[in-house]
């Protein structure tokens, strides 16, 4: 999708909310993924305020490469501001991806979902060399604006994959062999040089919404996860700054 259009997109976003033009449940999501990428009933689904912007059980389609309803480009708007400021965090774009991606993803990425005994929901990830996880409350919600997103640079990608991970955090230097534990430790320290690259590690960094973008996005997703299917739904509501 070109610049400007994104532009346009997003402004008739922005003058929607400064208008008062959206109402309860501005967005809603619906998801469902297979984590071993390998089933056909994936989709994602989501409805805002913006016409055309919406997809209905969008998914992979492998003739073209890219998602049947072109999901990707249509839910730029409800991601950014007019000033490309983010109004979500990237942890949860990039999880709502996997359901319109090719069935390797998640082993490329080395998506991992854990549910323990409490209830709480750990997802993470690593995509093109930045580690991602959001953590549930024990219902299995996902909290906006407030609720656990985390990111960290941990390696970088040069093309195509295999993603380049530092030996800080892989026991191998490729996503598979990712130790989470390290990754979130505070005292495993960024900065360090990745070899192959003039890329550093980073720290840990909170993922939300840009204290200074225009709007962001307030509400409760609620997570399921059995056996290998992961579900996600529930609706958010734009709030003003």
């Amino acid at each position: 999708m070109k610049r400007n259009y994104l532009v346009i997109i997003a402004l008739i976003t922005v003058f929607a909310l400064l208008g008062g033009v959206v109402t309860a449940e501005d967005l809603t999501i619906e998801y469902q993924y297979d984590i071993t990428g390998t089933a056909r009933t994936n989709y994602l689904t989501f409805t805002g305020p913006i016409r055309y912007m919406a997809v209905e059980k969008d998914h992979f389609d492998g003739r073209t490469g890219a998602s049947v309803q072109t999901s990707t480009e249509k839910f730029q708007p409800y991601r950014y501001d007019v000033k490309g400021r983010n109004a979500l965090p990237d942890t949860l774009r990039g999880l709502f991806l996997f359901a319109v991606a090719e069935s390797a993803q998640p082993k490329i990425d080395n998506l991992t979902v854990d549910k323990d005994r409490s209830g709480v929901i750990t997802i993470q990830y690593v995509h093109r060399g930045t580690a991602y996880r959001l953590v549930t409350d024990s219902s299995g919600r996902i909290n906006l604006p407030n609720g656990t997103f985390q990111k960290r640079s941990i390696g970088f990608i040069s093309g195509h994959n295999p993603q380049v991970i530092s030996s800080d955090f892989s026991r191998n230097g490729q996503a598979n062999g990712v130790d989470w534990d390290k990754v979130w430790s505070t005292g495993v320290a960024g900065g360090k040089a990745i070899p192959g690259s003039d890329k550093k590690t980073g720290n840990i960094v909170s993922d939300g919404a840009d204290p200074n973008s225009m709007f962001y996005w307030d509400g409760s997703l609620q997570v399921d996860f059995r056996g290998n299917e992961l579900k996600i739904n529930g609706g958010l509501n734009a709030v003003k700054r």
